[in-house]
């Protein structure tokens, strides 16, 4: 059955402009100012309570698995609603999406300022992930949208540097806050930012309407979305709450296996799948998938723990964390600029996330040999060197899917690759904080034995977050050097995941980067093997996929 529901309109009056004309440079920054402006209210949102962690735990009464889960509730969120979002993007305004995204964002942010115990933090900041989930896949669709592949890569770098700034900014910012005012003001300093960021996109923003029947896979995303939910609170609960070997293992695992074997088939049948399977044929998109776990678990991994080894190993406050943790992103923002502008000018992908994700892996390797006392030069270096590698591979993975994928699959693959690299990012949270929690309960107890105190009189057990400053100095050091190996073993398990992207990043097709937007290829009046030859996939493939897709 064939089918054509999508078509392209009129420009808007306020932009009397050829949708099928490369925009130039003064036009794309106009577009992407409201758009940048809101990745960086998310970015902060998540920088600027990472210092405060720590604090914020401790002042809520909550433990090291409570520390986990409020990391953990908002990966969560996103994850399972990114291919949502990229889904709904194919099918109605992306611009109307993109503000809706924000609201139910501020939303959530507003509501965790106000919390009185780690349980409603834990729930508000759903809400929080759930709004990041929508930026995350929309704003790397727009810019698919207004910016061809060839010159993607500096706004790519563009986008780098608003992230930077979000992670550069965040922590200092947040530390202040928390040392200043209070942590609760550090959910609400997003919010006027927001509100910007909605009006701005409103009056810059303009893409041609996309008049189409929706039909929402609803039953696909409840069990997507169940099934990734059951299996990460598996893995955040068992070994902490119960055995990895019992029946709770059995019937929640079981469950997500269950739920999400389902859930393909149902992707198998359905007229407009959340994530089409037939995606998965196409070897740059399996392989970036593969590739964005293991970056996923670098990047959400050493957000979370660097705070926790800068505050509970090294005893800094919350301001002199963020310091300390600026050449992991400088190394980030660098990278992310200066090869996202090399790309769009040499149009060279390939060699640049080999060594990128060369560096990635030994920048975790180095991480893996930090103790509390580790001179801080070589931390900076390790940090550093972790940083370049990221800001390498992160962003230009999901340049290189954009550009293997026809235009109308645009959205579901670049969130599938937001999807998967947030999973292994929440994945990554959950397993290494349970063995974080575990390693260090384990080494305190050791530690304060060995010094003739008994662990039930200490005030450390229960695995609650301590205030280090306020221990007697021999208990200190014990709680420094347990935080500072356990958050090195952290790092150790990342470890073979890194390699795998090694390997992921060498096999992907050294594709040509396309040079139309792709509002000017669903605007071109030509055959499929045009269009494909366009962006650079292979013309069969893209008519198997739009005959089995029906379309």
């Amino acid at each position: 059955m064939t089918r054509d529901n999508t078509h392209e309109t009129a420009a808007t009056p306020a932009t009397p402009r050829d949708h099928s004309v490369a925009m130039t440079h003064k036009q794309v920054l106009q577009a992407l100012s409201g758009l940048l402006l809101g990745m960086l209210v998310a970015i902060l949102s998540g920088t600027v309570v990472s210092t405060s962690l720590p604090v914020i735990i401790s002042d809520l009464g909550g433990n090291q698995n409570a520390f986990t889960w409020v990391v953990t509730s908002t990966l969560l969120a996103t994850t399972v609603s990114t291919p949502i979002w990229g889904k709904l993007a194919d099918l109605m305004s992306r611009k109307l999406l993109v503000q809706i995204a924000l609201v139910i964002f501020v939303f959530g942010s507003c509501l965790a300022g106000l919390s009185q115990d780690t349980t409603w933090l834990i729930v508000f900041r759903v809400f929080q992930g759930l709004g990041a989930g929508g930026l995350t896949a929309l704003v790397q669709v727009v810019l698919a949208d207004i910016i061809s592949p060839r010159d993607r890569g500096k706004y790519m770098g563009l986008l780098g540097g608003v992230m930077a700034v979000g992670t550069v900014g965040g922590p200092l910012l947040g530390g202040f806050i928390t040392d200043g005012i209070g942590w609760r003001w550090n959910f609400f300093i997003g919010t006027p930012i927001a509100v910007a960021a909605i009006i701005l996109i409103q009056l810059t923003l303009h893409l041609p309407d996309r008049r189409r029947t929706v039909t929402i896979d609803y039953m696909g995303a409840a069990l997507i979305a169940g099934g990734i939910s059951l299996l990460l609170i598996w893995i955040s609960l068992a070994g902490n709450q119960f055995e990895w070997m019992s029946w709770e293992t059995l019937l929640m695992a079981g469950g997500s296996l269950v739920l999400l074997v389902a859930a393909v088939l149902v992707e198998l049948h359905v007229e407009e799948p959340i994530l089409p399977m037939s995606l998965f044929r196409n070897k740059t998109f399996v392989y970036g998938v593969i590739a964005s776990i293991s970056v996923g678990v670098a990047m959400f991994g050493t957000s979370v723990f660097l705070s926790q080894y800068m505050q509970l190993a090294r005893g800094a406050t919350p301001t002199q964390s963020g310091l300390l943790t600026l050449p992991m992103v400088l190394g980030t923002f660098i990278a992310s600029t200066v090869i996202g502008t090399l790309i769009s000018r040499t149009g060279t992908w390939k060699p640049f996330m080999i060594t990128g994700s060369v560096l990635m892996t030994v920048g975790l390797a180095f991480m893996s040999t930090i103790r509390y006392d580790t001179n801080y030069a070589l931390v900076s270096v390790y940090m550093a060197t972790l940083g370049l590698g990221v800001g390498m591979v992160m962003q230009n993975l999901v340049l290189v899917v954009q550009n293997s994928v026809p235009p109308q699959n645009l959205g579901v693959a670049s969130s599938g690759v937001a999807f998967f690299r947030s999973l292994g990012g929440t994945i990554g949270v959950s397993v290494m904080g349970a063995m974080l929690a575990s390693k260090v309960s384990e080494l305190i107890t050791d530690g304060v034995v060995k010094l003739g105190i008994d662990p039930t009189t200490s005030g450390l057990s229960g695995g609650s977050i301590p205030h280090v400053s306020e221990l007697p100095g021999p208990i200190r050091t014990v709680v420094e050097s347990a935080y500072g190996v356990a958050v090195g073993d952290v790092f150790l398990m990342a470890l073979p995941l890194a390699v795998l992207t090694i390997v992921m990043v060498i096999l992907l097709p050294n594709a040509t980067l396309g040079t139309k937007t792709a509002v000017q290829q669903l605007a071109e009046k030509g055959k499929p093997e045009a269009a494909a030859a366009e962006i650079g996939v292979d013309a069969e493939a893209t008519i198997e996929t739009e005959a089995v897709r029906g379309r």
